[in-house]
Order: C-alpha cells, then sequence, then structure tokens
C-alpha cells in the first residue's frame, strides 16, 4: 500500500503541467533534480512528445547523461532528429557513450541517413566499427539485436577474479547477472553471478559453469530467439557465429521489444493494414490510406466473384425474394467462425503450440468444434425463422443446412490457410480475417442456392 501511495504521490508531482510550470518560473536547478530523482525515463519520453520543440530541448539538457541517453531511446524517430539538430556535437557524444549498442543501432536504423552521419561523426572509433559490424546482419536476424557488451570469463579464473572483473567493467555492460566463459573467443560455457557469490572464492571457473547452456545463431530469426528467451525464462541469450565463436547476448528486455513489434506487425497484416513501425498519430493521413487501400481494393475487386454467383440464381430470387434476407447473416456468421479459428491458430503458430504438421489433427478438431456450434445455431435461428414469420419449416431447414456447412467450411478454411502460408514461408497472419472472409462468402453463396435449388426445385 505504501508503494502505491508513493506512486501516486509521484505522479502528482512530475505531471506535464508540474514541468511546464517549473520551465516557465525558470526553476531550472528545482526541475533537474525531480527529473533526476523522481522520473522514470520511459514516462519522460511520453511527456516530452506533448511539448514543443524548444521545451523538449531543454528538459533535455538538464538531464544527468545517463539518464538522458535512456530517454533518448525511449523516443520516436521524430523527437530525435529533432534533438541530434538542436545539440552540441559534445552533447550528442556524450549520449551516444552512455547508449548501449543494441539500442544505439535501432536508433540509426529509423534516422534518415543525414542525421545518421552526424551521429557517426560525434561516435568512438571502436563503437562506430562494432555499429557497423551490426548493421551488416540481415533484418530481424538475432544479429542485428544483439548487444556485443557482455561479460565474458576463462575457465582458468578464480571465483574471486570473476567477481573483481564484473566489478571492473560491468557497469558498462547492459546485464551482469549471467557471465559467458569463453577459450579462444568459443563459447564453452556460462555461470550466474548468483553462483559466484554463493561459492568459495578459491574455485576455478571451470568447476561450477554451466556446460548445457542455450544459444542461438546471428542468423536465427529474431523471434525465435525471443520465443526462446521468454519460454525458458532467460535474462540474457548468448548469440554466436557458424564456428561457434560468442559475438553477442540478446537480454530479455530486447525479447521483449522484439515480441511486441511481432505481434504488433500480425495484428496488421490480420486487419488488412500494411504494418508500420510509427505511432497511430505520428503517421500521416496519407500514409495510412496507402498501408490500408491494398487490402480493401483487393477484397472490393475478389467481391466481384460473389456478385456473378449471385447474378446467376437472378431467376430464384425472383420466384423467392425473402431469400436475399438471409445472406448477410450466412456470410456474417461464416465470416466470424473462420476468423475465430484463424485467430487460434495464428496465435498458435506464433508460440510455437502447432506446426505444419499438426495439420489434420486441427482439422478433425475444427470439424468436431464447427458441428457441435452449427447444431445449436441452426436449431435457435430455426426456432427464430419460425416465430418471427420468416419462413415455414421446409425454409427453417434449408437455412440451418446452408448454415452448418458454412460453419465447418469456415472453420476449415480458418484453421488450414494460416499453417499453409506458414507452410511456404509466408507469415500466418496474411490469412486472417479479411482474405478468410471472403473466401467463406464466395463459398457460403454457392453452397446457400445449391441447397436452396434442391430443396425448393428452382
Amino acid at each position: 500500500m505504501m508503494n502505491e501511495e508513493w506512486a501516486e504521490e509521484r505522479k502528482e508531482e512530475l505531471t506535464e503541467e508540474r514541468i511546464l510550470e517549473m520551465l516557465e518560473k525558470r526553476r531550472y536547478k528545482e526541475l533537474k533534480e525531480e527529473l533526476e530523482n523522481n522520473m522514470y525515463p520511459v514516462d519522460l519520453a511520453d511527456i516530452l512528445e506533448e511539448f514543443d520543440q524548444k521545451q523538449m530541448v531543454m528538459v533535455f539538457r538538464l538531464l544527468v547523461k545517463e539518464e538522458a541517453a535512456e530517454t533518448f531511446t525511449y523516443m520516436n524517430s521524430d523527437m530525435r532528429e529533432v534533438l541530434i539538430n538542436a545539440l552540441t556535437d559534445s552533447e550528442l557524444e556524450e549520449v551516444m557513450e552512455e547508449m548501449y549498442l543494441d539500442d544505439t543501432v535501432d536508433v540509426l536504423e529509423e534516422l534518415p541517413a543525414n542525421v545518421v552521419d552526424r551521429l557517426l561523426l560525434v561516435t568512438d572509433e571502436e563503437k562506430r566499427r562494432q555499429i557497423n559490424q551490426l548493421l551488416q546482419y540481415p533484418e530481424d536476424s538475432a544479429g542485428s539485436v544483439m548487444n556485443v557488451d557482455y561479460i565474458a570469463l576463462r575457465r582458468e579464473m578464480t571465483v574471486a577474479d570473476a567477481i573483481l572483473r564484473i566489478r571492473q567493467i560491468g557497469l558498462n555492460r547492459e546485464t551482469i547477472y549471467t557471465c559467458y566463459v569463453t577459450e579462444k573467443k568459443k563459447l564453452i560455457g556460462a555461470v550466474d553471478v548468483k553462483e559466484l557469490l554463493t561459492t568459495g572464492e578459491s574455485r576455478l571457473i571451470e568447476e561450477i559453469m554451466d556446460t548445457n547452456m542455450l544459444y542461438a545463431q546471428t542468423t536465427d530469426d529474431q523471434e525465435d530467439v525471443a520465443r526462446t528467451i521468454t519460454k525458458y525464462g532467460l535474462i540474457a541469450l548468448p548469440i554466436v557465429d557458424h564456428e561457434m565463436c560468442m559475438v553477442g547476448i540478446v537480454t530479455v528486455d530486447d525479447a521483449m521489444l522484439v515480441l511486441q513489434e511481432e505481434e504488433t506487425e500480425d495484428i496488421s497484416i490480420m486487419a488488412g493494414v500494411h504494418p508500420s513501425e510509427e505511432s497511430y498519430f505520428g503517421t500521416t493521413v496519407m500514409e495510412h490510406v496507402k498501408s490500408r487501400i491494398p487490402w480493401l481494393m483487393f477484397l472490393m475487386l475478389s467481391a466481384t466473384v460473389t456478385q456473378m454467383i449471385m447474378n446467376s440464381y437472378e431467376s430464384a430470387l425472383a420466384v423467392m425474394p425473402q431469400l436475399a434476407g438471409f445472406i448477410p447473416m450466412l456470410t456474417g456468421t461464416g465470416g466470424n467462425c473462420g476468423s475465430q479459428s484463424s485467430t487460434l491458430v495464428i496465435r498458435g503458430l506464433a508460440v510455437g503450440e502447432i506446426e505444419f504438421a499438426d495439420v489434420l489433427k486441427v482439422i478433425w478438431k475444427e470439424v468436431r468444434i464447427a458441428v457441435c456450434i452449427s447444431v445449436v445455431l441452426s436449431v435457435v435461428n430455426g426456432i427464430r425463422i419460425m416465430l418471427m414469420g420468416q419462413g415455414d419449416v421446409t425454409m427453417a431447414f434449408t437455412i440451418g443446412a446452408t448454415m452448418a456447412c458454412t460453419i465447418i467450411i469456415a472453420k476449415v478454411v480458418g484453421c488450414t490457410l494460416p499453417l499453409a502460408a506458414e507452410k511456404v514461408g509466408l507469415d500466418p497472419a496474411i490469412m486472417a480475417t479479411p482474405l478468410i472472409s471472403t473466401l467463406v462468402d464466395i463459398s457460403t453463396i454457392s453452397v446457400y442456392f445449391a441447397i436452396v435449388s434442391a430443396v425448393f426445385a428452382l
């Protein structure tokens, strides 16, 4: 309870209005102390997004260099560009020195070339070499998100020597909780700081190191690496090259960011929107239009098939015009059922619960689910048709049979398309709601009029 009260008090003290008030009254010393002691960098980055350029630069210059560097990593690309243009070379150099290498690479990848050139000019030669090395790894690979700053130990070291080394270089490393044992740069083991602190100082590292450790290669997909870290509860995962030489680590905070980006991308694709790294308000109207038009255009044109099928049954609709009133309900139900199945399968693929080899098991399960759902919905809908006077028993049976077929087809389509996409190397999210709804609409109309024609001899 005390922690909650403290957090609420802290929130009240450092609101956007409070910071602006202190800036206006030129209480810079007091603001500097409050920013240092009572504000997290991620929260400050959110607040600064609402400030104008002058106010943002003034606040940023009040931060100590460690806080400034961390706040900089949480800013969007527009805010970073403003600061880079406003700060002096010496100020930029301080920020770059304090930023971890993986964060630096992420920042550089989002900025225009001329801005990147200026940042590289104020970066020391060794760090610039490491940055260029990381930028050469394929996009979305483990190498592109790893950090080369880790603690390496030798097997012949004593525990006391290892602790001394951690004290000497640990301040400049992103994590010290897991140390890696290398021999001629090859990864041969790992040891936790907990193990170092709770064992005898005279023991050798090779006596306590774990040789059965998880690792990934630089070319592995970053999402697979993030899933491994999450699955096994790791603080960091070592990254090696094809010769088993250790080149870096991917930490749990980077893994969380990767998963967040991948989930955002999947949600965008499932909604028929081209993924964007910018925020909703940070994306212009025209960029939103360009990201949404392709799918909408495709779906609109694909609806021509549905129209052609309905046109071929104009005579049936002329004889029984009430048939048209059931079409939206049938297509809507089918689309919803397909979306449910595809969403669950895509989620299963994402977390590694489902593989393409499980396709028959998935289809069999979805068919059984579809049968149960179709019986319930068909019966309820048949009763509704009778009570509302929309048709007789024959009509209720016809709509019920169509709904049952539609649900089964939708469930099968919804579960198999993402699996097929995964098999051929496409993003399963592509086979989500918009495309499945279109395919289900086409099959629903076809089945509907086929059953109607057979039952009523049209």
